[in-house]
């Protein structure tokens, strides 16, 4: 009866490995599954979801994914089915060479919950391998004299497979001299011997020709071949020998490359070339021939490279030896390597937070990783470790895994990264280790409100600034991060001066750079409060306040003002009067200014800047009083112009002038009198003024005339009673000390500063002041003066004595009505002038 499991294909057997799996799995408590080699990318292997009781969408859901260390991923899972598939296809030499069990062990990791769970997978084996031999012509040596039944070695095939897929029989073509014999050894390998059936006959045939088959037990049975070719030797009648059939030696893994192993020594009785030996490897495999090097006259072993345990524990090899004749003989050769301890464990991270947040609990896990070393016994026992100065300990979970979890809050505005150093350590000696670092980024929460440096700002700012200049700049720390670090700045709304707060100073939310909206008078606003809110951007946001300080600074933008003499305002020019008899430091009238700025803006100074007669008159530094420098002479002009400018300490500085005419008389008659002598203007459309201007004032006097001689007849006896003069006198000294007198077409304003005004029965030793008029900021020319004040023209004016004697008259009699009068000739004239 044919074995079934060469009969069934591999449909039955992958159906028969998921029920094995299955039932093996729920049988010994670990999950376990069976699958052919050699299967298309994606078959089935087994209903892990079912398996791991969960739903197939839940592997997606709870992070399942499988963990395998230091190999190729050879299976996957399939989220919609929810089954364990392969990855690619499946080589089960490759994987598990000759061993007879093959199984693949890796863990599946349901993160959600840090819980692994085994799985292992078999992997059954196909028949997918052919016998094969090394060389394809092997040559093999025989002395024609050989005795019939002399055994020859012949060369052996190897398969991949295992169990009834190996290697099974060989096969020898037909021939009339030789037979097959196999022989099996203690591992199982089928050795092939050549028997020889008949004598040979070197002259007759030299060279025999056979055909070796070697045969597996597959289902379809596979097959490989090699051609042997016998070469018949001359007679040699003793073969080599062996002093052991087989040699054993032990060495350390890290022994030098090219140090001597052991030695083999072969014996042979016969003399000359048939008792010469020589030493070679037989049937060796490429990693033998690629490692070792036997030296064929000496019979030394030695190594071509370096040996590592954990590749290859073990090497067997057999070395024939040969004489002359053709004759050999055989001894097997078994190399055990030693382990040292040189693999330092290594550490593989499964699963890492990259980041936590500073209020996570204590006990959170941080990582997942596994530690291996490929040395065995002691050198591969492991210790793992982490610096103790931290908030996070280790804690091992199953097989060679562990948990690396926190022991306390975290607190990011203190430490906002960890470099976290895993030290694993083998217990060889000297003992190896291994670090490994896991950086840690604690993640921010909003604990913290943004923070100024200072909890009062002042700043300045010149007046009459530019709207948009930036005035000073508050910067708000935050020791959080990301949006809860991210600081906007506000102004508290507020009101001043009946305005918004918000309309003159403004901030950048995202600089904290104030800007000036308008532009600001030291003269109206010295000082500004303000109140600045520092927010964050968390969730709930935090804030803080600070208060600054704004002080307007004074500039001198504001031009002295002069008071004193004022300017009048139609267009009438002011006249002081000094007597002939004044002495050297007489005042004549004093310049009064004031500055609207503030300090040394607003400290004003006094200069003469043009004169008349420039040595006459002298200012006052610092007061603005203008004194006669010396007597005055005969010859000195009745009319003195003086130009006085004021200037402040500013930067730059600014200044005002102003004119005044000082006419030179010991009374108001004298003026006059001295003013009729003056010729009249040249000027048509002048006399043609002056005449109208006679005219108004003469029809004027005779009005106020009439009303004086009605109020001189009603008290005419109190007059007597009190001195009539004296009484008249007193009545016009108490009259305003404002006067106008007309000559020429000239209105001019006769005013009193801070002087008394006398009028004596004699009008000749009266004293009037004529003020100038104040043109300020503007320094007028001697031309310019000279056109506008026709009252004190060098030449004479040639008029009528009865129309200046009238012009006196009215004055006389109209000074208690100055004001009505001044108010009907600026109505009837202010047109034509």
């Amino acid at each position: 009866m044919a074995d079934p499991l060469r009969v069934w294909g591999c449909r039955e057997l992958l159906l028969l490995s998921m029920l094995l799996g299955t039932l093996w799995g729920a049988g010994a408590g670990q999950i376990r599954y069976s699958v052919p080699e050699e299967l298309d990318k994606g078959s089935f292997v087994g209903n892990i979801a079912k398996d791991l009781g969960l739903e197939p969408r839940e592997l997606a859901e709870r992070g399942v994914r499988i963990l395998s260390r230091g190999r190729t991923q050879l299976f996957a899972l399939n989220p919609r089915s929810g089954s364990l598939i392969t990855a690619g296809r499946i080589d089960r030499e490759e994987l598990c060479a000759q061993r007879a069990l093959c199984l693949l062990s890796f863990n599946i990791l349901v993160e959600s919950k840090m819980k692994m769970y085994g799985v292992e997978v078999e992997i059954i084996d196909i028949n997918d391998n052919f016998p094969r031999f090394r060389d394809e012509e092997v040559k093999v040596k025989v002395n024609e004299n050989a005795a019939v039944g002399t055994r020859l070695v012949l060369p052996f095939a190897r398969d991949a497979d295992v169990g009834v897929n190996s290697l099974q029989s060989y096969q020898l073509s037909s021939n009339m001299h030789f037979s097959l014999a196999e022989k099996s050894d203690t591992d199982g390998q089928k050795y092939p011997e050549l028997v020889l059936e008949q004598p040979l006959d070197r002259e007759k045939v030299a060279v025999h020709d056979l055909l070796l088959t070697a045969l597996d037990g597959g289902d379809p049975v596979l097959s490989g071949t090699t051609h042997i070719r016998v070469m018949i030797l001359d007679a040699n009648d003793n073969a080599p020998l062996f002093t052991q059939s087989e040699y054993r030696v032990s060495v350390p893994e890290n022994i030098a490359l090219g140090t001597r192993l052991l030695t083999l020594t072969a014996t042979d009785p016969d003399e000359g070339i048939s008792g010469k030996l020589t030493y070679s490897f037989r049937n060796e495999e490429d990693k033998i021939s690629e490692t070792f090097q036997l030296d064929s006259n000496l019979g030394e072993i030695s190594t071509l490279q370096s040996l590592d345990y954990e590749e290859s524990r073990f090497y067997h090899m057999e070395v024939v030896a040969q004489d002359g004749g053709a004759l050999l003989a055989s001894a097997k050769v078994l190399i055990t390597v030693q382990d040292v301890n040189d693999n330092a464990p290594e550490v593989i991270l499964t699963s890492l937070a990259s980041s936590i947040s500073e209020d996570c609990l204590p006990g959170t896990i941080i990582a997942l990783f596994s530690v291996h070393d490929g040395d065995s016994g002691e050198n591969g026992e492991i210790t793992c470790s982490i610096p103790r100065n931290l908030p996070f300990k280790l804690e091992k979970s199953v097989d060679n895994y562990y948990h690396l979890l926190t022991t306390r809050a975290l607190d990011r505005e203190e430490i906002s990264d960890y470099n976290i150093t895993v030290t694993v350590t083998d217990c060889g000696n000297p003992p190896l280790s291994t670090e490994n670092h896991i950086s840690l980024k604690v993640t921010d929460i909003n604990d913290n409100p943004p923070v100024f440096p200072h909890t009062l700002y002042y700043t300045y700012i010149p007046e009459n600034n530019p709207r948009g200049i930036s005035i000073f700049s508050v910067n708000a720390h935050d020791p959080d991060s990301g949006n809860n670090a991210q600081v906007t700045y506000s102004l508290a709304e507020n009101r001043f001066q009946g305005t918004r707060l918000s309309s003159c100073v403004s901030i950048n939310s995202d600089t904290g750079v104030l800007y000036a909206l308008c532009s600001f008078d030291y003269e109206q606003v010295r000082e500004l409060q303000l109140w600045v809110t520092a927010s964050d951007s968390g969730d709930p946001p935090l804030s803080s306040n600070v208060s600054l300080s704004l002080f307007i600074l004074d500039q001198n933008d504001n031009a002295p003002e002069i008071l004193y003499p004022a300017l009048p305002t139609d267009g009438s020019t002011g006249v002081e009067l000094a007597p002939r008899s004044a002495e050297p430091g007489y005042l004549v009238t004093k310049v009064v200014a004031v500055d609207r700025d503030s300090g040394q803006n607003a400290w004003l100074s006094y200069r003469l800047l043009k004169a008349s007669d420039p040595g006459l008159f002298a200012v006052g530094l610092h007061t603005g009083e203008v004194r006669t420098a010396r007597a005055l002479l005969d010859r000195d002009a009745l009319k003195q112009s003086l130009v006085v400018a004021v200037q402040d300490h500013g930067q730059p500085p600014l200044s005002a002038t102003v004119t005044l005419t000082v006419a030179v008389a010991d009374s108001i008659p004298d003026v006059l009198a001295d003013l009729g002598s003056l010729k009249p203007s040249a000027d048509p459309e002048d006399s043609s003024l002056t005449l109208y201007l006679v005219v108004a004032v003469a029809a004027v006097s005779c009005v106020f005339l009439a009303f004086v001689i009605a109020l001189l007849a009603l008290r005419l006896r109190r007059w007597h009673r009190s001195r009539v003069l004296q009484a008249s006198v007193s009545g016009l000294a108490g009259a305003p000390a404002s006067h106008f007198v007309g000559v020429d077409g000239v209105r001019a304003f006769l005013q009193t500063y801070s002087h008394e005004v006398s009028l004596t029965a004699d009008s000749r030793g009266s004293h009037v002041i004529f003020p100038q008029p104040n043109y300020a900021d503007t320094l007028i020319s001697q031309e310019s003066c000279e056109k506008s004040e026709p009252l004190l023209i060098s030449e004479k004016i040639n008029a009528k004595e009865t129309e200046l004697g009238v012009v006196q008259v009215s004055f006389l009699f109209s000074v208690a009505m100055f004001g009505a009068f001044s108010s009907f000739v600026s109505i009837i004239f202010l047109p034509h002038l």
